[in-house]
């Protein structure tokens, strides 16, 4: 017959290891995730500037379009108007 010693011991024997295993999990698992709600955050920042960027990079398509679809007349004395500006402002003569 298992007497209460016996017992005691067993408990200490085994309870002991599986409560510090379960010590030992628990903290794993908060610091895994943690770690997630880190990476969450800067994938989600990521994201935002990869939306930003993609913005940008649609604004400068349309731009573009527009000058491709422009027929160039218009383009052209935008052109020429800038080049008079600076001769004007650097003091040549225009032609």
């Amino acid at each position: 017959m298992i007497g209460p010693g016996e017992v005691m011991v067993a408990l200490i024997v085994i309870g002991l290891p599986v409560i510090m295993l379960m010590v030992i999990g628990n903290r794993f698992f908060r610091l895994r995730e943690k770690k997630l709600e880190v990476e969450a955050g800067l994938a989600a920042e990521k994201a935002a500037q990869y939306a930003s960027r993609t913005m940008e990079l649609e604004q400068r398509v349309r731009v573009l379009e527009q000058i491709a679809t422009d027929g160039g007349a218009q383009t052209a004395a935008q052109i020429e108007a800038l080049r008079e500006h600076k001769r004007i402002e650097s003091g040549e003569e225009i032609r």
